[in-house]
């Protein structure tokens, strides 16, 4: 409802940025108190500040991915608790069928807002992966999962803290269904002081500008966000869209957008069913790489809100891989999330070239190494994405050994970290020379990485999509290189070279090699700059002989 206050518009900035403020306050909380490597180092979480009925009004740091989670988990809790909630109350949900999203090991911490007695005028939110909730293998994740329930523990909207006090059932059902229960308690009481230090800094913003200015300043702050989104559609190319594309696990993905002046239709009805394989997500998880691409289409420079949405429309069929219904598995959501979210990229680099680049690695290359410390005695369970490959414009090179997509404002976890806390050794990480990725502009460069075993009782689990096909070039370029993994062992020095694999027991000794691709190429390499080629090959980028016969170069 518009105001009929003329507030100060000095003072509606000085709230707005408070809001950015807060969510990044928040962000840090977590960062300092976590106890998992996957939060405090990878940065595998995100923040947000949200408006009274779960729009998002301001979201922090951290994966972009997350950003569209927490105000449709926010709804959720809001459609199931209703709105009957008072101050110190904190609420949980990682069950992407009601307001999780993602899957089981993102758990998602909201609490309520009063800005006075009775008066409900935000949420703060976060969401961060726990190493471990359950189900039917170590790190909750399973590539035999074929139904939610073998996945781990599901939460839905629940209330974990009633009026301040910790509500003790809740965290002892928690803490009895993960193999790593200090860790899951550690990390969770860090999702709740960052919820709890928003709430006072909104309290704080309140106390001394206004209930009235604070929620006039969140509607502004919105409209302001549809503004820039309908000022940059208005000069985007206007009509439909659309393009089909083979993934590694044999499905076709299908999207079609269609562009006007105010809306941005996204249909994704035309995919396949649902499948047994953990490799499906929600309608809301469908969302998020629609969202994405929208928002670089339009202004990547300013912060996401609410408003910044409104003209983005998503279309789907209850049943399909991408609108499942329950009891679908969920726990490589990412594997479907993200080759979608490239297949929008590209359907999009036809309409706007200029815009956006060539294909990237576009896997999460998920690496999940557990095992018993074999200094200490204790479960250890580390899940890390992997850095790779972006590709080239029409402007310059593409950047090489960076996140993903998806994973955005995120870190490679230190190898000093993992050799201490984790119990094995990284014997390798350098920059990956395979060829791929040639052009006028070239693509980033993947990496190879290696770790090394210690555990007696070691297992590994492994997906990494963009194995098959590797990614896309443009303007006549070269395609990027595969993802993939090996694993070599100590008994025999056998190596095996993989995409995929669930619950694999590893020895002492025995060595996971991680190469990601290298990202598309821009334009025929014929016109790349050779004094380029040169510095290309004095870096070990490639090598004279692949210089002269794909740039024409000669270096004798």
């Amino acid at each position: 409802m518009s105001s009929t206050i003329d507030y100060d518009p000095i003072t509606l900035e000085i709230i707005q940025s408070s809001l950015q403020s807060t969510a990044d306050e928040m962000f840090s909380v977590i960062r300092r108190t976590a106890m998992s490597s996957i939060i405090y180092e990878v940065l595998d979480m995100g923040t947000a500040v949200l408006d009274a009925d779960g729009e998002l009004a301001s979201s922090g740091a951290g994966i972009p991915a997350f950003v569209g989670v927490l105000d449709k988990a926010c709804k959720e809790v809001i459609k199931t608790i209703g709105l009957d909630v008072g101050p110190g109350d904190v609420f949980l949900t990682s069950d992407p069928y009601h307001g999780g999203v993602t899957h089981l090991n993102d758990i998602v911490v909201i609490m309520p807002v009063f800005g006075a007695p009775g008066q409900l005028v935000a949420w703060t939110a976060n969401i961060a992966h726990n190493s471990d909730v359950g189900g039917m293998a170590p790190g909750s994740a399973s590539g035999d999962a074929t139904e939610i329930f073998q996945e781990g523990i599901r939460l839905p909207p629940i209330k974990a803290i009633s009026g301040g006090e910790p509500v003790s059932q809740v965290f002892d059902i928690l803490r009895l269904n993960s193999r790593m229960p200090d860790a899951l308690d550690g990390d969770l009481w860090a999702q709740i002081a960052s919820a709890r230090t928003g709430a006072r800094q909104l309290q704080a913003v309140c106390e001394r500008y206004g209930v009235g200015a604070f929620r006039e300043a969140c509607r502004r702050y919105m409209d302001y966000g549809e503004q820039v989104s309908l000022r940059a559609l208005a000069d985007m190319p206007k009509g439909t869209f659309s393009l089909t594309e083979e993934i590694d696990d044999g499905r076709v993905l299908s999207v079609e957008v269609t562009i006007t002046d105010d809306e941005f239709v996204v249909d994704l009805r035309d995919n396949p069913e649902q499948s047994t394989t953990p490799t499906n997500c929600t309608r809301d998880a469908a969302m998020i790489p629609v969202q994405m691409v929208f928002k670089s289409l339009t202004d990547p420079g300013i912060m996401a809100n609410g408003g910044t949405f409104r003209p983005v429309r998503l279309l789907t069929t209850p049943g399909t891989a991408v609108d499942p219904i329950e009891p679908a598995p969920m726990g490589f959501y990412y594997d479907l999330l993200l080759p979608l979210y490239d297949l929008l990229w590209r359907c999009m680099a036809q309409a706007v070239p200029e815009r956006l680049g060539a294909g990237h690695f576009a896997s999460v290359c998920a690496t999940l190494i557990g095992g018993t410390h074999p200094d200490n005695g204790r479960p250890y369970s580390i899940i890390e994405p992997q850095v790779g490959g972006w590709g080239a414009t029409g402007r310059r090179d593409g950047n090489s050994a960076m996140f993903s997509g998806v994973h955005g404002d995120t870190f490679n976890c230190p190898a000093e970290i993992n050799e201490a806390r984790n119990g094995l050794y990284v014997n390798r990480m350098e920059l990956n020379t395979e060829p791929g990725g040639e052009g006028r502009c070239t693509g980033g460069r993947g990496i190879v990485m290696e770790y090394e075993i210690r555990a007696e009782d070691g297992h590994a689990t492994l997906a990494f999509t963009r194995s098959k096909y590797p990614p896309w070039s443009a303007e006549g370029g070269e395609g990027g290189s595969p993802n993939y993994f090996e694993l070599i062992k100590a008994e025999d020095g056998s190596t095996e070279r993989l995409s995929f694999a669930a619950g694999v027991p590893t020895k002492p000794g025995d060595v996971i090699r991680i190469v990601t691709g290298n990202g598309g190429g821009h334009g025929d390499p014929s016109d790349r700059d050779p004094d380029l080629v040169r510095d290309d090959i004095a870096n070990g980028f490639v090598s004279p002989e692949r210089a002269a016969e794909i740039y024409g170069v000669n270096v004798n």
